[in-house]
């Protein structure tokens, strides 16, 4: 009798565990839910944000008396005289002659000279609807941005687009006796042609929109719709190199966009990561082409996606249990 109560009580376990199978499975596959989208979803990664709509953001900057900002469909129309709001140098170091091309000016090769910047034209359509992309362009020489203050931003690099500015940065004697810089304290100067801009965190720009220490608000526009901040992050703490992408951006909240936008930052250093090296955006043809010319940089690693070919086995031999 005890066997006999003993294989019916087998029986009954198996008959239990075998229908707890059977009615997992078929929830299962009704549902679609099962083990393997379980391991799918721990092995396949939330997709990024590739994509913003900047319009709101750029309509909280302090955008300076000299720019005026309109906002045509999909676009912000950015318009000033290129003549920054702030004080410039009264004298910069130039190139002897005051020539152009390639050459770099030194402290052996260069002279005081007036301050020469000349008001610009500036007029652009820079799309409010940025899209974060996998393939990379450099930055060209001349404009790749605009600026709260109404100037110019360029790359980090001078005109044979490997010298970096700050680095050499130098200053000469003028007929005074006086030493005149190459870029000014706001990380500035004027090109050859009379064009202001910064190669770097323009200081002087910051200390107009962010409190001392506190976090960095929104002082330009890259040409790919990117916004483009100083070094602070929203918690007021400075942004280090290391945190940035080989374009100087970085996914965060910033006081504008405070669910988060991809932006890039500009540092106040003497290496390469002191402005936009390369765009992560879009950026249209015609801005590439303002007069200076324009290069395409290499595409970004290969698209990697995950699989779970494994899982999706364990959920038809589930299926085809039920």
């Amino acid at each position: 009798m005890e066997t006999m109560g003993g294989t019916r009580k087998l029986f009954l376990f198996i008959f239990v565990a075998a229908g707890a199978v059977l009615g997992l499975s078929l929830i299962i596959c009704a549902q679609g839910n099962d083990f393997g989208s379980v391991a799918q979803a721990k092995s396949k990664p939330k997709k990024k944000r590739t994509s913003w709509v900047t319009t709101s953001g750029l309509k909280k900057a302090s955008w300076g008396s000299n720019v005026t900002i309109t906002y045509p469909k999909g676009y912000v129309r950015y318009r000033s005289d290129g003549l920054p709001n702030h004080a410039r140098q009264a004298e910069y170091a130039v190139p002897s002659g005051g020539g152009g091309g390639a050459a770099i000016p030194t402290a052996a090769t260069a002279t005081a000279a007036p301050d020469p910047t000349k008001a610009q034209s500036y007029d652009f359509k820079i799309p409010t609807t940025p899209r974060k992309v996998r393939q990379t362009t450099s930055t060209s020489l001349g404009t790749i941005g605009v600026m709260i203050s109404g100037a110019a931003l360029f790359n980090p690099y001078e005109a044979d687009n490997t010298t970096v500015a700050t680095a050499s940065n130098f200053t000469v004697k003028d007929s005074s006796g006086k030493d005149v810089a190459f870029l000014d304290s706001c990380n500035g100067h004027p090109n050859p042609m009379g064009a202001y801009h910064y190669h770097a965190l323009p200081s002087c720009v910051t200390a107009e929109v962010d409190r001392k220490s506190g976090k960095s608000h929104l002082i330009g526009i890259a040409f790919d719709g990117f916004p483009i901040y100083g070094d602070r992050d929203i918690h007021g703490k400075k942004v280090k190199a290391s945190q940035l992408d080989k374009c100087n951006g970085i996914t965060s909240a910033t006081p504008e966009f405070p669910n988060g936008i991809y932006h890039y930052v500009l540092l106040n250093t003497k290496t390469s990561d002191s402005s936009i090296r390369c765009f992560h955006g879009t950026v249209d043809s015609s801005l590439l082409n303002t007069g200076m010319g324009g290069m395409t940089g290499p595409p970004g690693g290969p698209q990697t996606t995950t699989t779970a070919s494994d899982a999706r086995a364990v959920r038809s031999l589930f299926c085809h249990l039920a």
